[in-house]
């Protein structure tokens, strides 16, 4: 693990002078705009699979990232858990890999529409945004043992996050009706990024939520979803979890499992120019 240990070594001395490197640069240029700078980062690497042939090594690993970020006058704690891998030859790195946030995987229900025919109102119910935020922050980076942990997570956690805000659940046993959870099942809209995003927009009972049409119009508790190749199918979903400088949101994650990120994911190997973004409020009338 030396080999990789140095690498990210001279990754992380890059990003301290604020020199170019290519998953970086986007993440770096953003920090300058927006007036912000590293002052301080760490990491930490965990390896948990190798395997061996002849003299190469491929190893994966988890990568823990903490960047302290100056943002004008305070401070902030952005921090990440990625998967990585890395291939070796005679202790040499030759090659390394970063997994970021992932599509969405196997044949789960995707739902292009959801129209809650049962009320014509959305009716706003009692949101508790510092709950739901207290709950980003404490599972941001492992996992509740009360629910289901998916491969592809980020829907998942997010759901808990706005359960645990006082969102009420309704549809169940119908997977594809309403937001829900229970033991053993649960709607599509509670664990699939394309389908919550759908099921948003149309809900008018249980959780509910606005569309607006800008990130600074949110709030803490809120929630951003994110199509990142532009092409309708909406692959990951973020939790506001407090503002910077400029009122703009942080936000907390699952599946690449972040806290305190810049909500426009533009640091994320996941980006593209063609990205597309819509946000809710929750519970707003």
């Amino acid at each position: 693990m030396e080999a990789i240990k140095e690498y990210w070594e001279d990754i992380m001395e890059r990003l301290m002078e604020q020199q170019d490197e290519p998953w970086l640069e986007r993440k770096v240029k953003k920090l300058h705009e927006r007036g912000q700078v590293v002052k301080r980062a760490t990491f930490h690497l965990k390896p948990y699979h190798q395997v061996q042939y002849g003299g190469t090594r491929d190893v994966s690993y988890m990568l823990a990232l903490s960047l302290l970020i100056k943002d004008r006058k305070k401070y902030y704690l952005e921090e990440g858990v990625y998967h990585c891998e890395a291939l070796l030859e005679r202790k040499e790195l030759v090659e390394q890999h970063t997994e970021t946030e992932k599509s969405l995987g196997g044949n789960e229900h995707l739902a292009t529409a959801f129209t809650d025919k049962e009320s014509s109102q959305r009716v706003p119910f009692e949101y508790d945004r510092r709950a739901a935020v207290q709950y980003a922050e404490r599972w941001w980076d492992s996992y509740n043992p009360a629910y289901k942990h998916f491969e592809v997570d980020c829907t998942n956690y997010i759901s808990q996050c706005l359960r645990a805000g006082g969102a009420p659940m309704w549809g169940q046993p119908n997977r594809g009706k309403g937001w829900w959870y229970s033991s053993n099942s649960w709607s599509y809209s509670w664990a699939v990024a394309h389908s919550l995003r759908w099921y948003l927009s149309g809900a008018r009972q249980g959780l509910t939520a606005k569309e607006v049409t800008d990130a600074s119009l949110l709030s803490p508790g809120d929630v951003i979803c994110y199509d990142f190749q532009g092409t309708g199918r909406f692959d990951h979903n973020t939790i506001v979890v407090k503002m910077n400088s400029q009122g703009l949101p942080l936000v907390n994650a699952h599946t690449t499992n972040s806290r305190h990120r810049f909500w426009d994911y533009q640091d994320s190997t996941a980006y593209t120019p063609s990205i597309e973004y819509k946000f809710f409020k929750i519970g707003a009338e």
